[in-house]
């Protein structure tokens, strides 16, 4: 993959990330503020963006979006090293109450 292709799927990750944000916050705002790990101001912004505007800040060679998952436990924990598929879904469950506490944390 050259470096045009790999700018041009950023960009695409770009506008296919602020299009699900914007309705995720108009359809459930809660919901998207834990899903997103955004703030209500962010959540405010996003709602409020144009078509236009969403073209014209996806077309960025920065990727806005970013991996919350930055612990090596919840990454154990949802890839379920070491344990079995019975397991499975504890361990997502797990996973999900240490994202939420850290959400929580950053609000």
């Amino acid at each position: 993959m050259n470096t045009e292709q790999i700018l041009a799927e950023i960009r695409e990750a770009n506008l296919s990330y602020l299009m699900l944000a914007q309705s995720l916050i108009r359809a459930d705002r809660e919901q998207a503020l834990f899903r997103l790990g955004v703030s209500e101001e962010t959540a405010t912004i996003l709602d409020t963006l144009s078509p236009s505007q969403m073209m014209k800040i996806a077309s960025g060679n920065t990727l806005l979006c970013r991996m919350r998952v930055d612990d090596d436990l919840v990454w154990s924990l949802l890839t379920n090293h070491g344990k079995s598929a019975a397991n499975d879904g504890i361990s997502r469950l797990h996973a999900s109450i240490l994202m939420a506490g850290r959400h929580h944390e950053a609000a």
